[in-house]
């Protein structure tokens, strides 16, 4: 294929990688071949992986696989950043340094070719979901974390298979509305931000909001190994354009 125009940046999330989805990490990874290793900053904005049960599983080979192909892009030059998501928080420096990549604490505000927008992965504007909203508290604690970290591995992923079949009951009995983001929630964070624009992720809607001058993209989640093949990015040009991109489409 040819090379794409430059790209001054491209945002993706919720690929939620696992071993057992082989074909959306080939995808990811030829994304990362054709289209991030020739742009001049990536953006991670979360759910990278499936669930992280921390730095100490870098080892292992799906997941060693996955940073190496990030390292490949990022020793190519091109900036990478990263925003925690909810299954992908215990994500810590040693990651970081192997991937070479940067840490964002959320929301981060960013200047890219000349457009100032702020990221986030999305979970924390979902105010509507008093249940989430509650253990997402709990398991952003310091104390929290460093307790669960102290935990052998192997049990750190028997508590983590546990908490994520408890999640897909609970998202059984909730509507779709609950579980997105809230206005009062998104209109509080372009007030305290001072930006017009937000891109993030975490719903699995993606769309581009418009309420007046203000812009909302929502970017999609990743999944080529069940059902129809979906999952995209969000690209802002050198012109300081903005461009939502379906896996299925063309650019």
């Amino acid at each position: 294929m040819s090379q794409p125009a430059r790209i001054a940046a491209y945002f993706i999330s919720d690929l939620h990688l696992q071993a057992s989805h082989p074909r959306t990490a080939e995808a990811f990874f030829r994304f990362l071949a054709e289209r991030a290793l020739h742009a001049e900053q990536l953006y991670l904005l979360g759910d990278l992986f499936e669930y992280w049960a921390g730095d100490d599983d870098l080892d292992s080979p799906f997941n060693a696989t996955v940073v190496a192909a990030l390292r490949r892009v990022a020793d190519a030059g091109v900036a990478v950043f990263w925003i925690a998501g909810n299954r992908d928080f215990l994500v810590g420096a040693r990651f970081a340094h192997a991937c070479a990549l940067t840490l964002l604490a959320e929301p981060h505000l960013a200047t890219i070719a000349g457009t100032r927008v702020v990221l986030v992965h999305g979970d924390a504007e979902c105010t509507g979901d008093s249940a989430y909203m509650a253990f997402r508290a709990q398991v952003r604690e310091r104390a929290w974390q460093q307790q669960f970290l102290a935990l052998p591995l192997a049990q750190r992923k028997a508590i983590i298979a546990g908490l994520r079949d408890g999640s897909r009951d609970a998202h059984a009995g909730k509507s779709m509305a609950i579980m997105d983001v809230t206005k009062l929630a998104i209109d509080a964070l372009h007030v305290s931000s001072a930006c017009d624009i937000i891109i993030h992720g975490h719903t699995h809607r993606p769309a581009l909001h418009v309420d007046g001058a203000r812009r909302r993209y929502v970017l999609p989640d990743w999944e080529c190994d069940d059902g129809p093949v979906r999952g995209g990015w969000i690209a802002i040009a050198a012109d300081g354009v903005i461009r939502r991109h379906d896996c299925n489409g063309s650019d």
